[in-house]
Protein backbone atom coordinates (compact mmCIF):
# COMPACT_ATOMS: atom_id res chain seq x y z
CA UNK A 1 0.00 0.00 0.00
CA UNK A 2 2.34 2.61 -1.31
CA UNK A 3 -0.61 5.06 -1.75
CA UNK A 4 -0.65 6.13 1.75
CA UNK A 5 2.40 7.45 1.52
CA UNK A 6 1.96 9.20 -2.25
CA UNK A 7 -1.42 10.58 -0.73
CA UNK A 8 -0.58 12.04 2.81
CA UNK A 9 3.46 12.02 2.17
CA UNK A 10 3.98 15.57 3.40
CA UNK A 11 1.08 15.59 6.45
CA UNK A 12 3.31 12.22 7.86
CA UNK A 13 6.58 14.30 7.87
CA UNK A 14 4.97 17.11 9.33
CA UNK A 15 3.92 14.85 11.93
CA UNK A 16 7.25 12.92 12.49
CA UNK A 17 8.68 16.25 12.76
CA UNK A 18 6.33 17.69 15.23
CA UNK A 19 6.76 14.47 17.04
CA UNK A 20 10.88 13.78 16.53
CA UNK A 21 10.78 17.49 17.97
CA UNK A 22 8.42 16.98 20.85
CA UNK A 23 11.22 14.24 21.60
CA UNK A 24 14.54 16.45 21.43
CA UNK A 25 12.61 18.68 23.80
CA UNK A 26 12.28 16.02 26.20
CA UNK A 27 16.04 14.65 26.26
CA UNK A 28 16.80 18.42 26.83
CA UNK A 29 14.34 18.50 30.00
CA UNK A 30 15.45 15.39 31.07
CA UNK A 31 19.06 14.57 29.84
CA UNK A 32 21.04 17.63 30.54
CA UNK A 33 20.70 16.59 33.92
CA UNK A 34 24.24 14.25 32.81
CA UNK A 35 25.56 17.37 31.21
CA UNK A 36 24.75 19.91 34.02
CA UNK A 37 23.60 18.36 37.34
CA UNK A 38 27.45 17.71 38.79
CA UNK A 39 28.17 21.12 37.99
CA UNK A 40 25.55 22.66 39.39
CA UNK A 41 25.26 20.23 42.58
CA UNK A 42 28.81 20.95 43.03
CA UNK A 43 27.98 24.61 43.08
CA UNK A 44 30.37 25.69 40.07
CA UNK A 45 28.34 26.77 38.05
CA UNK A 46 24.23 28.59 39.05
CA UNK A 47 21.49 26.82 36.94
CA UNK A 48 21.48 29.76 34.50
CA UNK A 49 24.86 29.32 33.88
CA UNK A 50 24.46 25.32 33.44
CA UNK A 51 21.38 26.50 30.95
CA UNK A 52 23.39 28.77 28.67
CA UNK A 53 26.62 26.56 28.52
CA UNK A 54 24.98 23.73 27.85
CA UNK A 55 22.39 25.27 25.32
CA UNK A 56 25.73 26.12 23.29
CA UNK A 57 27.68 22.87 23.49
CA UNK A 58 24.52 20.60 23.63
CA UNK A 59 23.61 22.22 19.76
CA UNK A 60 26.97 22.13 18.67
CA UNK A 61 27.82 18.08 20.12
CA UNK A 62 24.16 17.33 18.44
CA UNK A 63 24.91 19.39 14.61
CA UNK A 64 28.90 18.55 14.44
CA UNK A 65 29.17 15.51 16.27
CA UNK A 66 25.50 14.07 15.92
CA UNK A 67 25.16 11.58 12.60
CA UNK A 68 27.35 8.57 13.83
CA UNK A 69 24.63 7.24 16.56
CA UNK A 70 22.01 7.86 14.70
CA UNK A 71 22.52 5.34 12.18
CA UNK A 72 22.81 2.75 15.30
CA UNK A 73 19.40 3.79 16.44
CA UNK A 74 17.47 3.30 13.27
CA UNK A 75 18.66 0.30 11.20
CA UNK A 76 19.85 -2.14 14.15
CA UNK A 77 16.35 -2.59 15.88
CA UNK A 78 14.12 -3.00 12.61
CA UNK A 79 15.12 -5.40 10.10
CA UNK A 80 14.46 -3.50 6.72
CA UNK A 81 13.75 -6.44 4.20
CA UNK A 82 10.67 -7.57 6.56
CA UNK A 83 9.06 -4.15 6.16
CA UNK A 84 9.69 -3.30 2.43
CA UNK A 85 6.47 -4.36 1.16
CA UNK A 86 4.61 -2.20 3.94
CA UNK A 87 7.03 1.25 4.37
CA UNK A 88 3.44 3.08 6.00
CA UNK A 89 3.73 0.75 9.13
CA UNK A 90 7.75 1.87 9.34
CA UNK A 91 6.10 5.42 9.04
CA UNK A 92 3.26 5.25 11.75
CA UNK A 93 5.24 3.19 14.37
CA UNK A 94 8.32 5.97 14.09
CA UNK A 95 5.77 8.74 14.79
CA UNK A 96 4.07 6.47 17.12
CA UNK A 97 7.44 5.71 18.89
CA UNK A 98 8.78 9.64 18.97
CA UNK A 99 5.32 10.86 20.30
CA UNK A 100 5.32 7.53 23.25
CA UNK A 101 8.94 8.20 24.14
CA UNK A 102 8.42 12.25 24.34
CA UNK A 103 5.12 11.99 26.46
CA UNK A 104 7.32 9.83 29.24
CA UNK A 105 10.05 11.94 29.19
CA UNK A 106 7.74 14.94 29.52
CA UNK A 107 6.48 13.07 32.82
CA UNK A 108 9.62 11.76 34.22
CA UNK A 109 11.22 15.43 33.58
CA UNK A 110 8.47 17.36 35.74
CA UNK A 111 8.80 14.57 38.84
CA UNK A 112 12.50 14.99 38.61
CA UNK A 113 13.00 11.18 37.33
CA UNK A 114 16.62 11.12 35.26
CA UNK A 115 15.43 8.32 33.11
CA UNK A 116 17.33 7.49 30.10
CA UNK A 117 15.92 8.51 26.89
CA UNK A 118 17.83 5.76 24.43
CA UNK A 119 15.54 3.39 26.91
CA UNK A 120 12.62 5.34 25.78
CA UNK A 121 13.18 5.00 22.46
CA UNK A 122 14.17 1.73 22.18
CA UNK A 123 11.14 0.38 24.05
CA UNK A 124 8.64 2.28 22.03
CA UNK A 125 10.70 0.90 18.45
CA UNK A 126 10.36 -2.57 19.97
CA UNK A 127 6.76 -2.10 21.33
CA UNK A 128 5.25 -1.14 18.10
CA UNK A 129 7.35 -3.57 15.51
CA UNK A 130 6.20 -6.86 17.85
CA UNK A 131 2.73 -5.83 18.37
CA UNK A 132 2.13 -4.19 15.18
CA UNK A 133 4.10 -5.93 12.53
CA UNK A 134 5.87 -9.38 13.71
CA UNK A 135 8.02 -10.64 16.15
CA UNK A 136 10.40 -11.35 13.45
CA UNK A 137 10.57 -7.47 12.55
CA UNK A 138 12.95 -7.19 15.57
CA UNK A 139 16.54 -7.81 15.18
CA UNK A 140 17.16 -9.06 18.46
CA UNK A 141 20.61 -9.69 18.52
CA UNK A 142 21.15 -6.25 18.03
CA UNK A 143 18.58 -5.52 20.93
CA UNK A 144 20.34 -7.62 23.13
CA UNK A 145 23.48 -5.56 22.21
CA UNK A 146 21.86 -2.32 23.14
CA UNK A 147 20.52 -3.84 26.33
CA UNK A 148 23.99 -4.93 27.35
CA UNK A 149 26.01 -1.16 26.92
CA UNK A 150 23.17 0.19 29.31
CA UNK A 151 24.67 -2.71 31.80
CA UNK A 152 28.61 -1.83 30.67
CA UNK A 153 28.04 1.92 30.37
CA UNK A 154 27.45 2.46 34.11
CA UNK A 155 30.10 -0.06 35.04
CA UNK A 156 32.57 1.27 32.81
CA UNK A 157 31.86 5.50 34.16
CA UNK A 158 31.90 4.17 37.90
CA UNK A 159 35.28 2.56 37.02
CA UNK A 160 36.78 5.63 35.74
CA UNK A 161 35.42 8.14 37.73
CA UNK A 162 36.78 5.86 41.17
CA UNK A 163 39.68 6.42 39.13
CA UNK A 164 40.24 9.39 38.26
CA UNK A 165 38.76 10.67 42.10
CA UNK A 166 41.23 8.70 43.57
CA UNK A 167 43.99 10.06 41.48
CA UNK A 168 43.04 13.49 42.91
CA UNK A 169 42.86 12.37 46.48
CA UNK A 170 46.27 10.91 45.99
CA UNK A 171 48.35 13.69 43.44
CA UNK A 172 46.39 16.37 45.04
CA UNK A 173 44.05 16.34 48.42
CA UNK A 174 45.93 14.15 50.60
CA UNK A 175 49.26 15.62 49.68
CA UNK A 176 50.78 17.86 52.24
CA UNK A 177 50.12 21.20 50.58
CA UNK A 178 47.17 20.31 48.19
CA UNK A 179 46.88 24.41 46.52
CA UNK A 180 50.08 23.74 45.34
CA UNK A 181 49.75 20.41 44.48
CA UNK A 182 46.47 21.31 42.59
CA UNK A 183 48.15 23.92 40.43
CA UNK A 184 50.81 21.79 39.59
CA UNK A 185 48.35 18.80 38.40
CA UNK A 186 45.29 20.66 37.38
CA UNK A 187 46.01 21.69 33.86
CA UNK A 188 46.85 17.90 32.94
CA UNK A 189 43.55 17.21 34.02
CA UNK A 190 42.32 20.03 31.71
CA UNK A 191 44.63 18.52 28.94
CA UNK A 192 43.10 15.21 29.01
CA UNK A 193 39.46 16.78 29.00
CA UNK A 194 40.24 18.92 25.75
CA UNK A 195 41.97 15.97 24.31
CA UNK A 196 39.07 13.35 24.64
CA UNK A 197 36.53 16.23 23.50
CA UNK A 198 38.77 17.78 20.90
CA UNK A 199 39.08 13.42 19.28
CA UNK A 200 35.58 12.82 18.94
CA UNK A 201 34.71 15.82 17.03
CA UNK A 202 37.80 15.66 14.50
CA UNK A 203 37.04 11.84 14.33
CA UNK A 204 33.34 11.72 13.89
CA UNK A 205 31.48 15.23 14.07
CA UNK A 206 33.13 17.20 11.45
CA UNK A 207 32.26 14.68 8.63
CA UNK A 208 28.70 15.91 8.68
CA UNK A 209 29.67 19.52 7.68
CA UNK A 210 31.73 18.38 4.82
CA UNK A 211 35.49 17.79 6.73
CA UNK A 212 37.28 14.56 7.47
CA UNK A 213 40.57 13.60 9.04
CA UNK A 214 42.98 11.01 9.13
CA UNK A 215 43.29 9.43 12.79
CA UNK A 216 46.79 10.87 12.87
CA UNK A 217 45.43 14.37 11.56
CA UNK A 218 42.99 13.90 14.03
CA UNK A 219 45.39 12.74 17.11
CA UNK A 220 47.75 15.91 15.88
CA UNK A 221 44.40 18.68 16.17
CA UNK A 222 43.48 16.84 19.35
CA UNK A 223 46.68 17.70 20.89
CA UNK A 224 47.07 21.35 19.64
CA UNK A 225 43.13 21.98 21.14
CA UNK A 226 44.30 20.36 24.39
CA UNK A 227 46.91 22.10 24.91
CA UNK A 228 45.57 25.43 24.26
CA UNK A 229 42.95 24.35 26.47
CA UNK A 230 45.71 23.63 28.82
CA UNK A 231 47.05 27.28 28.51
CA UNK A 232 44.05 29.14 29.12
CA UNK A 233 43.43 27.10 31.97
CA UNK A 234 46.86 27.57 33.60
CA UNK A 235 46.22 31.41 33.41
CA UNK A 236 42.86 30.98 34.77
CA UNK A 237 44.61 29.21 38.12
CA UNK A 238 47.07 32.09 37.97
CA UNK A 239 44.20 34.03 39.49
CA UNK A 240 43.43 31.95 42.39
CA UNK A 241 44.17 32.48 45.76
CA UNK A 242 44.38 30.03 48.87
CA UNK A 243 41.52 31.90 51.12
CA UNK A 244 38.25 30.47 51.44
CA UNK A 245 35.34 32.17 49.76
CA UNK A 246 31.92 31.90 49.14
CA UNK A 247 30.40 30.80 45.84
CA UNK A 248 26.61 30.08 44.92
CA UNK A 249 26.09 29.40 48.42
CA UNK A 250 28.73 27.50 49.35
CA UNK A 251 32.52 28.13 50.93
CA UNK A 252 35.39 26.90 49.00
CA UNK A 253 38.82 26.86 49.51
CA UNK A 254 41.58 27.49 46.95
CA UNK A 255 41.79 23.86 45.81
CA UNK A 256 37.64 23.43 45.25
CA UNK A 257 37.86 26.75 43.36
CA UNK A 258 40.56 25.73 41.29
CA UNK A 259 38.21 22.51 40.45
CA UNK A 260 35.21 24.57 40.06
CA UNK A 261 37.32 26.31 37.29
CA UNK A 262 38.22 23.14 35.82
CA UNK A 263 34.20 21.96 35.69
CA UNK A 264 33.23 24.41 33.57
CA UNK A 265 35.70 22.87 31.18
CA UNK A 266 34.52 19.42 32.01
CA UNK A 267 30.97 20.54 31.76
CA UNK A 268 31.39 22.09 28.19
CA UNK A 269 32.92 18.62 27.24
CA UNK A 270 29.88 16.91 28.71
CA UNK A 271 27.25 18.92 26.93
CA UNK A 272 28.99 18.37 23.68
CA UNK A 273 29.14 14.42 24.19
CA UNK A 274 25.66 14.37 24.90
CA UNK A 275 24.70 16.48 22.65
CA UNK A 276 26.29 13.93 19.97
CA UNK A 277 25.05 10.75 21.46
CA UNK A 278 21.70 11.66 22.51
CA UNK A 279 20.42 13.72 19.21
CA UNK A 280 20.28 10.24 17.75
CA UNK A 281 17.37 9.16 20.02
CA UNK A 282 15.22 11.97 18.53
CA UNK A 283 16.48 12.82 14.91
CA UNK A 284 16.87 8.44 14.12
CA UNK A 285 13.59 7.90 13.86
CA UNK A 286 12.84 10.71 11.56
CA UNK A 287 15.59 10.07 9.51
CA UNK A 288 13.69 6.73 8.94
CA UNK A 289 10.58 9.16 8.05
CA UNK A 290 11.89 11.31 5.67
CA UNK A 291 13.83 8.89 3.89
CA UNK A 292 10.55 6.65 3.11
CA UNK A 293 8.46 9.57 2.21
CA UNK A 294 11.30 11.24 0.31
CA UNK A 295 12.22 7.89 -1.86
CA UNK A 296 8.22 7.25 -2.71
CA UNK A 297 7.94 4.01 -0.07
CA UNK A 298 11.31 2.77 -0.08
CA UNK A 299 12.30 1.50 2.91
CA UNK A 300 16.30 1.71 3.16
CA UNK A 301 18.96 0.27 5.51
CA UNK A 302 20.92 3.27 6.09
CA UNK A 303 19.51 6.98 5.33
CA UNK A 304 22.15 10.03 4.81
CA UNK A 305 20.44 12.28 7.93
CA UNK A 306 19.99 15.63 6.07
CA UNK A 307 21.49 18.53 8.01
CA UNK A 308 18.06 20.61 8.91
CA UNK A 309 16.93 17.43 10.45
CA UNK A 310 19.74 17.60 12.78
CA UNK A 311 18.79 21.20 13.39
CA UNK A 312 15.17 19.72 14.35
CA UNK A 313 16.82 17.75 16.93
CA UNK A 314 19.57 20.23 18.63
CA UNK A 315 16.75 22.94 18.69
CA UNK A 316 14.75 20.91 20.35
CA UNK A 317 16.99 19.44 23.20
CA UNK A 318 17.86 23.49 23.83
CA UNK A 319 14.21 24.46 24.42
CA UNK A 320 13.93 21.72 26.30
CA UNK A 321 16.82 22.17 28.63
CA UNK A 322 15.77 25.55 28.88
CA UNK A 323 11.91 25.25 30.23
CA UNK A 324 11.85 21.98 32.36
CA UNK A 325 15.50 20.68 32.62
CA UNK A 326 16.28 22.03 35.91
CA UNK A 327 14.36 19.53 38.33
CA UNK A 328 16.46 16.41 37.07
CA UNK A 329 19.98 18.82 37.67
CA UNK A 330 18.72 18.95 41.36
CA UNK A 331 17.86 14.94 41.80
CA UNK A 332 21.59 13.96 40.13
CA UNK A 333 23.48 17.00 41.33
CA UNK A 334 22.10 17.47 44.94
CA UNK A 335 20.43 13.74 45.92
CA UNK A 336 22.74 10.81 45.09
CA UNK A 337 26.08 11.96 46.78
CA UNK A 338 27.31 15.18 48.05
CA UNK A 339 29.45 16.71 45.26
CA UNK A 340 32.18 19.08 45.72
CA UNK A 341 33.93 20.82 42.34
CA UNK A 342 36.72 17.69 42.94
CA UNK A 343 34.55 15.08 42.83
CA UNK A 344 31.76 16.93 40.32
CA UNK A 345 34.88 16.95 37.95
CA UNK A 346 35.61 13.17 38.35
CA UNK A 347 32.29 12.43 37.82
CA UNK A 348 32.20 14.44 34.52
CA UNK A 349 34.90 13.91 32.75
CA UNK A 350 35.04 10.10 33.36
CA UNK A 351 30.93 10.24 32.04
CA UNK A 352 31.99 12.57 28.87
CA UNK A 353 34.93 10.04 28.38
CA UNK A 354 32.76 6.88 28.76
CA UNK A 355 30.05 8.93 25.31
CA UNK A 356 33.04 9.92 23.81
CA UNK A 357 34.29 5.90 23.21
CA UNK A 358 31.07 4.76 22.91
CA UNK A 359 29.92 7.69 20.49
CA UNK A 360 32.81 6.87 18.16
CA UNK A 361 31.74 3.34 18.17
CA UNK A 362 28.54 3.78 17.47
CA UNK A 363 27.31 2.09 21.04
CA UNK A 364 24.06 3.73 21.54
CA UNK A 365 24.44 3.63 25.59
CA UNK A 366 22.45 5.52 27.91
CA UNK A 367 23.80 8.90 29.07
CA UNK A 368 21.98 8.80 32.27
CA UNK A 369 23.19 5.40 33.19
CA UNK A 370 26.54 6.62 32.60
CA UNK A 371 26.53 9.83 34.66
CA UNK A 372 24.79 8.09 37.22
CA UNK A 373 27.16 5.67 37.67
CA UNK A 374 30.26 7.92 37.73
CA UNK A 375 27.81 9.81 40.28
CA UNK A 376 27.99 6.35 42.23
CA UNK A 377 31.80 5.87 41.71
CA UNK A 378 33.34 8.94 42.95
CA UNK A 379 30.66 8.51 46.16
CA UNK A 380 32.13 4.66 46.62
CA UNK A 381 35.60 6.20 46.32
CA UNK A 382 33.97 7.97 49.85
CA UNK A 383 32.62 4.23 50.70
CA UNK A 384 29.00 3.22 50.79
CA UNK A 385 27.95 5.44 53.33
CA UNK A 386 28.72 8.38 51.25
CA UNK A 387 25.42 7.45 48.87
CA UNK A 388 21.89 7.95 49.63
CA UNK A 389 20.59 4.37 48.76
CA UNK A 390 16.97 5.53 49.23
CA UNK A 391 17.18 7.86 46.18
CA UNK A 392 19.40 5.51 44.00
CA UNK A 393 16.65 2.81 44.46
CA UNK A 394 13.70 5.16 42.91
CA UNK A 395 16.11 6.02 39.94
CA UNK A 396 16.66 2.52 39.35
CA UNK A 397 13.15 1.94 39.37
CA UNK A 398 12.22 4.59 36.97
CA UNK A 399 15.08 3.31 34.65
CA UNK A 400 12.82 -0.21 35.06
CA UNK A 401 9.29 1.34 34.39
CA UNK A 402 10.97 2.96 31.08
CA UNK A 403 11.07 0.32 28.85
CA UNK A 404 7.20 -0.95 29.20
CA UNK A 405 5.55 2.56 29.47
CA UNK A 406 7.27 3.54 26.33
CA UNK A 407 6.80 0.30 24.33
CA UNK A 408 2.86 0.65 25.87
CA UNK A 409 2.12 4.12 24.49
CA UNK A 410 3.94 3.27 21.41
CA UNK A 411 1.65 0.43 20.49
CA UNK A 412 -1.44 2.37 21.74
CA UNK A 413 -0.04 5.24 19.16
CA UNK A 414 0.72 3.29 16.06
CA UNK A 415 -3.08 1.80 16.02
CA UNK A 416 -4.64 5.46 16.47
CA UNK A 417 -2.52 5.98 13.29
CA UNK A 418 -3.01 2.83 11.60
CA UNK A 419 -6.99 3.55 11.90
CA UNK A 420 -6.97 7.17 11.15
CA UNK A 421 -5.31 6.95 8.07
CA UNK A 422 -7.65 3.61 6.95
CA UNK A 423 -5.00 0.74 7.22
Amino acid sequence: MIDVIADYGQVLLIMGCFCGFFMAWGIGANDVANAMGTSVGARALTVTQAVLIACIFEFAGAYLAGGEVTSTIRKGIIDSGVISQTPELLVFGMIASLLAAGIWLLIASYFGWPVSTTHSIVGAIVGFAVVGIGFDVVQWPKVASIVASWVVSPIMAGTISFLLFTSVKKLILQTEDPFMSAKKYVPMYMFLAGFVVSMVTFLKGLKHVGLSFSTSQSIAWSLVFALIICLMGTLLLQKIDDTKKEKNGAMFDGVERIFAVLMIFTACAMAFAHGSNDVANAIGPLAAIFSVIDSGGEVAAKSIVPGWILIVGATGIVLGLGMLGYRVMMTVGRSITELTPSRGFAAELAAAGTVVIASGTGLPISTTHTLVGAVLGVGLARGIGAINLGVVGKIILSWIVTLPVGAGLSILFFFALKGFFGQ
